[in-house]
């Protein structure tokens, strides 16, 4: 089953432009995925079982590397928004 997953990340922290970045780095370097970053959100589209294991495993890198953020996602199955 294809997903659409809509995310977006708020760090908690003055400086929230690079825990941003980096959230959308490792979300890109999954290959069997179709990423596409826009100003409010990241829109992730692939295999329902990749695509939630790729953002899991992104979110848990971004809270090892950049501390406390907040994640609003919607995960849409069955739908190719883009």
């Amino acid at each position: 089953m294809q997903v659409t997953i809509d995310i977006s990340m708020y760090p908690n922290r003055e400086d929230f432009i690079s825990p941003i970045d980096g959230f959308i780095e490792k979300i890109n370097k999954f290959d069997n995925l179709k990423v596409t970053t826009f100003p409010t959100s990241t829109v992730v589209q692939g295999d329902y079982v990749c695509a939630m294991r790729a953002v899991q495993d992104t979110i848990a890198a971004c809270y090892a590397e950049f501390d406390m953020a907040i994640y609003v996602a919607k995960i849409i199955p069955g739908y190719e928004a883009l």
